[in-house]
Formats: structure tokens, sequence, C-alpha cells
């Protein structure tokens, strides 16, 4: 028993030494400059999430207005396409609708004919 009293007080004369080589200005100091420094980087963090999210709701809102302007251009896109105003359209351009189609028949094979 008497050696085991020994080596425990050998082990708690350590421990204290140890206690006193302890810088506390040391420690208070980095713990701040970490402190500041993880704040730092939570703050850059927030930044940059917030810029996504704004980025987001930009393209968001580009998609919808695309969306609307492609409706927009499928409905005008079957109005033009319709045979009904294809007709108008012609008819307001000054054609018209032909009869009978007679062919010129070129009996040689050359351009011009004597």
């Amino acid at each position: 028993m008497n050696a085991y009293a020994i080596t425990s007080n050998v082990q708690l004369n350590k421990a204290s030494c140890l206690k006193i080589a302890v810088n506390w200005k040391l420690i208070r100091i980095l713990s701040i400059v970490f402190i500041v420094l993880f704040f730092a980087f939570y703050l850059y963090q927030v930044n940059a999430e917030i810029s996504e999210r704004y980025s987001i709701q930009q393209y968001q809102k580009s998609i919808s207005e695309f969306s609307k302007e492609n409706k927009v251009l499928e409905i005008n896109s079957a109005k033009l396409g319709s045979l009904d105003n294809i007709v108008d359209s012609l008819e307001g351009l000054g054609f018209e609708k032909a009869g009978k189609v007679h062919y010129i028949q070129v009996l040689d094979t050359h351009v011009v004919a004597k």
C-alpha cells in the first residue's frame, strides 16, 4: 500500500506542475482570435447563402416570364398557321385562285428554238 501512495502522489505533483506551466493569457488571446475568425467565416457563409437564394429567385422569375412568352408565341403560331388565315393573307396580297393550268411543251431539247 505504501508504494501505491507514493506513485499517486508523484502523479499529482506532475499534474500540478502542468497547471503552473499553462499560459492563460496566450489561451485567452488565441480563443478570441478563433472566435473572431469563426464569426467572420459564418458571416461569409451567410452572405454566400443569401446571394445564392437571390440568384435562384431571379432565375425562377425569368423562367416564369419565358414560359408566359412561350405560351403567347404558341398561340400566335397557331393563329398564323391555320389555313383560313393563309387564304385570307394570299387574297390580301393580290393572288387569285388558279383555274385550269396549261403547261408549255418544249419540243426541242435546246433552250432557244428557231
